[in-house]
This record gives structure tokens, C-alpha cells and sequence, in this order.
């Protein structure tokens, strides 16, 4: 059943362009393998109240981001099934990421190392943050907004950094 509401958002949905959820596609397992590579670092090197406590946080983070990993597969593509399978996958990304980790690096694994981890994962992050979101918030017309919350969740992070 059309309502009007259903219209106006299948109107503005039909302006997402189809290259936005393929680049989700691409970027969504870069930002869930280093979630899984920081879960497997506080499980080793945290005590257990803080590791029980990232893996919680982590998998509440994990509801919303089933969503926005969601959506936009299956505006791109107008089919749900990709869209609950897509969103599926993007989750595996986080036990893969802590798996090839142990594999790989458990035997290398020090404070350097530790660090070298986290800078990558962050780089990751940021790489996505300003490749892949920036654009389609241009393609919107929502980009200054877009650039001041990526500055202010850094900000953000910078400053918990110092806690």
C-alpha cells in the first residue's frame, strides 16, 4: 500500500546512486576486520572486565551497523535477500579479522606490534571515512555536515585517546 510517506522516501531513495552500495560493499569488511583484530588484541593483552566489556560494546555497535550496512545494498540493488545476505557477511568479517591475526601474528605479538595493529586499524577507518562516505554525502548535498562529523569524531577520539 502507497502512503505518502512510502512515496517521498521511495522518491528520495531512487536518487542513491548504485555505485554507494557497492562501495559499502568494499568498505564494510575494512571496518569490521580491524573491530575484530581490536577484540582479539583486549582478549590477549586486557584484563577480563575491559575485554568482556570491548566485546559487548562492540557487538550493541554491531546492531546498527547490520542496518546501515543494509540499506544501502538494497537500494542499490532493490533486492533484500542481497541485502540481509550482504549485511550478514560484513559481520564474518570481525571473527576473520581476529582469526588470520592469531594465525599470523600471534607469535610476533609485542608492544610494537600492538601498535602497529591499532595505527592500521585506524588508518582504515579514516580511509573509508574520507574514500567512500565523503562522496556520497557530496552526491547529497550533505557534505559540509558529513566533514564536520568526521572532524568531531576525531576530535572525539583524539580526546579519549588523552583519558
Amino acid at each position: 500500500m502507497e502512503t505518502p510517506t512510502n512515496r517521498i522516501a521511495s522518491k528520495t531513495w531512487q536518487k542513491t546512486p548504485p555505485s554507494a552500495g557497492w562501495a559499502c560493499l568494499r568498505c564494510w569488511p575494512a571496518h569490521s576486520f580491524p573491530e575484530g583484530l581490536a577484540i582479539f588484541i583486549a582478549a590477549l593483552h586486557a584484563p577480563a572486565p575491559v575485554a568482556v566489556g570491548a566485546a559487548v560494546a562492540l557487538a550493541l555497535h554491531n546492531i546498527p551497523e547490520g542496518i546501515s550496512a543494509a540499506l544501502p545494498m538494497y537500494h542499490a540493488t532493490g533486492s533484500r535477500a542481497k541485502a540481509c545476505g550482504f549485511s550478514s557477511l560484513t559481520g564474518l568479517a570481525e571473527p576473520l579479522g581476529a582469526l588470520i591475526v592469531y594465525t599470523l601474528l600471534y607469535r610476533f605479538m609485542n608492544q610494537a606490534t600492538l601498535g602497529l595493529l591499532t595505527a592500521a586499524g585506524a588508518g582504515i577507518m579514516v580511509f573509508i571515512a574520507l574514500d567512500g562516505l565523503l562522496p556520497a554525502a557530496r552526491a547529497y548535498g550533505k557534505y559540509h555536515p558529513a566533514v564536520y562529523g568526521v572532524l568531531t569524531g576525531m576530535l572525539a577520539a583524539a580526546a579519549l585517546a588523552l583519558i
